[in-house]
């Protein structure tokens, strides 16, 4: 069992950063695989990007270039860097974890409960 934590979402304006955090707990975090999704109102849970237990990276094309996944794996932890943020990017964050690399929502085991990220024009 896995439990999943975010943290860093909250109000931005376009163009600007913000750093997500997911701390995970539980059985053996670094064999698997991370990722970050997102809901938008009205939207299907979409993917994001996605980080390998060895670190092999993988994005959602609406986010190639300005996201960057990446994980700790002595601290338990999974981060998404965000750049160059649009309002179209505006959805709660969630991480997930898999025991396989994959780009699909419905294939992830565990998920956090989610954090907000808005980002204002």
């Amino acid at each position: 069992q896995v439990q999943l934590v975010e943290s860093g979402g909250g109000l931005v304006q376009a163009g600007g950063s913000l750093r997500l955090s997911c701390a995970a707990s539980g059985r053996t975090f670094s064999t698997y695989a991370m990722g970050w999704s997102r809901q938008a109102p009205g939207k299907e849970r979409e993917f994001v990007a996605a980080v390998s237990w060895r670190g092999m990276t993988t994005y959602a094309e609406s986010v190639m270039g300005r996201f960057t996944i990446s994980r700790d794996n002595v601290k338990n932890t999974v981060f998404l860097q965000m750049n160059s943020l649009k309002p179209e990017d505006t959805a709660v964050y969630y991480c997930a974890a898999s025991n396989q690399y994959t780009k699909l929502p419905g294939d992830y085991d565990y998920w956090g409960q989610g954090t907000q990220v808005t980002v204002s024009s």
